[in-house]
């Protein structure tokens, strides 16, 4: 018979998945008054931070199929989101560049979600919002393989 578990880690996944579920929700109710979908803000994020990321780059940083990924930045580059242009080294890769618009955008869309880390971290004092962002990092360490995430080399680069 399994130990009933008094300390809350039965529920983490569903505590987890819950709280980036609600972000997202808000992000996207927030996020959606600058015209793009979720999917586009994240890759708009991706390339702005990464410019000249290859689609097959792209397509794994976002967790899509490369097929989802190009119609998404042909999407893009219609709306004048995004450049594509050839590799030099490589006729068969096509790197991804950010316009201003995207720029400009991305700026707005740090706002946003500054908005929603706020509402989400409300109640929080300094201290238990560090322990929480610690933690958060040592359980991604933790399941990650070996693989550092980039939102995680960023902010240990931040910190050092």
């Amino acid at each position: 018979m399994p130990l009933m578990n008094l300390d809350g880690t039965d529920r983490l996944g569903f505590l987890i998945h819950d709280a980036a579920r609600l972000m997202r929700k808000r992000f996207e109710a927030l996020g959606s008054r600058h015209g793009l979908s979720s999917a586009q803000w994240r890759l708009l994020v991706r390339v702005v931070k990464s410019e000249g990321v290859t689609q097959a780059r792209l397509a794994e940083l976002l967790e899509v199929e490369p097929i989802s990924v190009s119609r998404l930045l042909d999407r893009m580059e219609e709306g004048g989101w995004i450049e594509r242009r050839q590799d030099l080294n490589d006729r068969r890769v096509r790197l991804i560049f950010p316009t201003d618009k995207s720029r400009q955008a991305f700026e707005a869309i740090k706002g946003v979600a500054g908005e929603v880390f706020e509402q989400a971290l409300t109640g929080l004092s300094t201290a238990e919002r560090q322990t929480l962002i610690r933690g958060l990092m040592t359980l991604v360490d933790n399941l990650s393989d070996g693989e550092v995430p980039c939102q995680q080399q960023a902010m240990k680069k931040g910190a050092a």
